[in-house]
């Protein structure tokens, strides 16, 4: 029996790992080409996982050759527009890597050409498919601390990536506070609406671009989200899932990233006149949420999307308000100024 999901990976780089075997591993799935400008490492990559499909330098090319119906960007952000673009005109569903793409025009022509092409376009936010994040979720949506009013997410990692991030101009900003800021509306169950950022580069980065920022966003629910980050800081560093505080009405939700998280809320004795308040703990259901987690849970559920014929939970039309966070953001670092987010939206 043919294979439902006839895959084109484009990107062959060390990213693209986890989704080969993720697609190895489905039943219904075959990738029938490995694409990468560099023909020698889609080579490579089809020797390393045992393959034995075709390999290609042009993206056009190996969908029209294979019959492909599904493409993989695991590219790098500047060339998802292109990829993307071409995939769904030629009439493949696209599933890719964060960011949706590189600008605000490019994210809202490629929402327009899925609008049009009708074929579904779905984005890498692995950072939402966690029971710990989930679970945080929870206690928020189930009014546990209350009305939120105010959240706050630190970052502070130092990785020595090398390659292309070291010469981005913006490295947190573009390719990596996407991450942060999507989590800031899952968790949140809001968008944003404004945003005030402050990009720099700390002594001691080995970036070219600015590698640090500090943003302030008010979101849709009228909380507002600081964002503080830094991808140079060399030690105490944070989880890869930054460390969270949410303060609301009647408490305060912790997760450091790591372990699971937890509320203090006001106790229900008695407290008037009491200078501090006492609190009890509440800890999170870590029950929530069952499936897989990081990337093979995102995969997974972009391909029950397509399967159910629905937006997956990380569609481009839903991404884009996590990525106009970053659009917007850089817009307001470089005027110096708050700015509306509703301008990096395709309405």
């Amino acid at each position: 029996m043919s294979a439902t999901y006839k895959v084109v990976v484009a990107g062959c780089g060390g990213m693209s790992n986890i989704w080969i075997d993720t697609a190895i591993e489905r039943e219904d799935t075959e990738i029938v080409a490995l694409v990468d400008i560099k023909l020698e490492f889609a080579e490579k990559m089809r020797e390393k996982k045992g393959l034995s499909c075709r390999t290609f330098t042009d993206l056009a090319e190996a969908i029209k050759e294979t019959g492909a119906n599904l493409v993989f960007d695991v590219t790098i952000p500047a060339s998802h527009h292109k990829i993307a673009s071409t995939a769904m005109q030629l009439g493949c569903n696209i599933f890719g890597e964060k960011p949706l793409a590189e600008t605000a025009e490019e994210c809202k022509d490629l929402i327009r050409i899925a609008d049009e092409t009708g074929k579904s376009h779905a984005v890498m936010q692995n950072r939402r498919f966690d029971p710990r994040i989930r679970s945080l979720r929870h206690l928020i949506e189930t009014g546990t601390i209350g009305k939120p009013g105010f959240v706050n997410a630190d970052f502070f990692l130092g990785p020595h990536f090398g390659g292309f991030r070291d010469t981005m101009a913006s490295p947190l900003l573009l390719d990596m506070a996407i991450h942060t800021f999507d989590q800031a509306r899952l968790i949140l169950g809001a968008d944003p609406v404004s945003v005030y950022c402050h990009e720099f580069n700390p002594p001691g980065s080995w970036y070219e671009g600015a590698a640090a920022a500090v943003c302030i966003f008010e979101m849709s629910d009228g909380s507002v989200f600081n964002y503080r980050g830094s991808w140079c800081a060399e030690g105490a560093h944070t989880s890869w899932e930054a460390d969270w505080r949410i303060t609301g009405e009647k408490g305060t939700a912790i997760w450091n990233g790591h372990d699971a998280p937890y509320a203090e809320v006001i106790a229900p004795e008695e407290q008037d006149g009491k200078f501090i308040k006492s609190f009890v703990r509440i800890e999170g259901d870590m029950g929530v949420y069952t499936e897989r987690s990081g990337h093979p849970g995102c995969l997974d559920e972009m391909f029950l999307s397509l399967q159910e014929n629905r937006r997956a939970e990380t569609d481009s039309r839903d991404n884009q308000f996590s990525m106009a966070m970053v659009n917007a953001a850089l817009e307001s670092a470089r005027v110096g100024r708050k700015v509306a987010i509703a301008d990096f939206i395709r309405k």
